[in-house]
């Protein structure tokens, strides 16, 4: 049996074990304190620091982010529904939006079961928000989706090819 969109949901399934185990990982081996506690692997340039987020990316909408649970959720359900009903142009497109599934399911799983993220990916040598995996991913499935859109199309309708070959 052959399975539609499986680039979709392997990047899917894949991107939501890999955060979700970070995260666990992060819940059972570090203490929640503020200060944030904090391991760097590259003093000043890369840390795990142990913090969590009620808002969106940036904080945003941290005071008032309940909603963003239902946005999630909702997210999630188009994108399980797109990639059970649709069938993707090319691979760029299966994994872009399979990788925006796993990380809208990740933060979404959190928001949902505790309210808040888990973030412990610390760039510090640029300044950069504290993120997770989810965040990653889903930035990573923009960019598949951005090549998928600049690409050119290597497929071309029948009537196309067949009205090519005519011409020669």
């Amino acid at each position: 049996m052959e399975v539609k969109n499986r680039f979709f949901w392997i990047a899917a399934i894949a991107g939501l074990i890999l955060d979700q185990l970070s995260k666990l990982w992060v819940v059972n081996n570090f203490e929640l304190t503020v200060p944030p506690q904090t391991v760097p692997l590259w003093q000043g340039v890369f840390h795990f620091t142990y913090v969590t987020n009620k808002g969106a990316a940036f904080s945003l909408f941290s005071e008032n982010g309940d909603w963003l649970r239902w946005l999630s959720l909702a997210v999630s359900l188009g994108l399980i529904a797109l990639g059970l009903w649709v069938s993707f142009s090319n691979r760029w497109e299966e994994l872009g939006y399979g990788f925006i599934l796993s990380g809208a399911l990740g933060n979404g799983i959190d928001r949902l079961l505790a309210g808040e993220v888990v973030d412990f990916l610390d760039f510090r040598l640029i300044r950069f928000p504290i993120f997770n995996l989810a965040d990653v991913f889903i930035n990573v499935g923009i960019g598949c989706l951005l090549i998928a859109a600049f690409r050119p199309d290597r497929r071309q309708p029948a009537d196309e090819v067949s009205s090519e070959q005519t011409r020669r």
